[in-house]
């Protein structure tokens, strides 16, 4: 009876003893931790989601930028060639109209009268007098004609290289180098095109090209990756041409590069 009693007692503590020891740990741990895991891969993943959309609507946004700018500087080149053309039109024709009225200047010679004859009147007779610069004027209206009139543009620079080594000092001389620099500059030909630009820029401070020939040097530089130098010519444009549209069209080039 001693024994049973003894026996129920001890199967008692050592439930109780069971029932009292704790959880393993190390099964605690890693489960907290892997939980603790999942949590940072949940966050990781939503900031690389939120990072890929960021980088996808920027580069979306740059891609409407460099669009736009593309179209812009399109819109600016089209204008600039409209109003080139439009003061050479105007250029050239009050050079035509200055040379004919330089041309239609008559000059009067009185006729002779013998000693003794009668005459109740004198009678003038005109005389249209043969301008000295009759051929300069020929060579570079044959060299204008080529452009204006023919389009045959390549034609057109050895006749304007000829014209500008045979009369340097003629008063077409400004105009010349600025169409000759032109035409190069639509063949692409930035180094001998802005030689032509230089020598107006340079020789020629009075002249109604200069403000053109300015802004095309910075256009050059541009083309030739010097943007340091464009942007020193086109604030110079600004700076010295502020109300002309050359400075415009140089404003709008300074804003297109920052």
């Amino acid at each position: 009876m001693i024994k049973r009693i003894f026996a129920i007692s001890l199967l008692s503590t050592l439930g109780a003893a069971v029932n009292a020891a704790p959880a393993p740990v190390t099964d605690l741990n890693d489960s907290a931790l892997q939980k603790r895991v999942e949590v940072l891969e949940r966050i990781v993943d939503t900031r690389t989601n939120m990072q890929h959309r960021i980088q996808e609507q920027l580069d979306s946004m740059q891609s409407e930028v460099s669009e736009l700018r593309g179209t812009l500087e399109l819109h600016n080149h089209q204008l600039e060639k409209i109003l080139e053309r439009q003061r050479e039109l105007y250029l050239e024709i009050d050079r035509r109209i200055e040379s004919v009225n330089n041309q239609a200047v008559v000059s009067t010679t009185p006729t002779v009268v013998a000693p003794g004859q009668q005459t109740n009147a004198v009678v003038n007779t005109p005389v249209v007098p043969v301008s000295n610069n009759a051929s300069e004027s020929e060579a570079y209206d044959r060299a204008v004609n080529l452009i204006l009139r023919d389009k045959q543009y390549d034609q057109a620079i050895p006749e304007f290289q000829a014209f500008i080594q045979q009369y340097p000092n003629s008063s077409y001389a400004p105009n010349a180098h600025y169409w000759l620099g032109q035409l190069l500059f639509n063949k692409q030909e930035w180094q001998s095109a802005g030689e032509q630009f230089q020598v107006l820029v340079s020789g020629y401070p009075d002249s109604s090209k200069r403000a053109d020939a300015l802004f095309k040097l910075g256009v050059v530089a541009q083309r030739q990756d010097n943007l340091a130098r464009a942007k020193q010519l086109f604030e110079q444009v600004k700076s010295e041409y502020p109300d002309s549209s050359s400075s415009r069209l140089a404003d709008a080039r300074l804003n297109a590069m920052n």
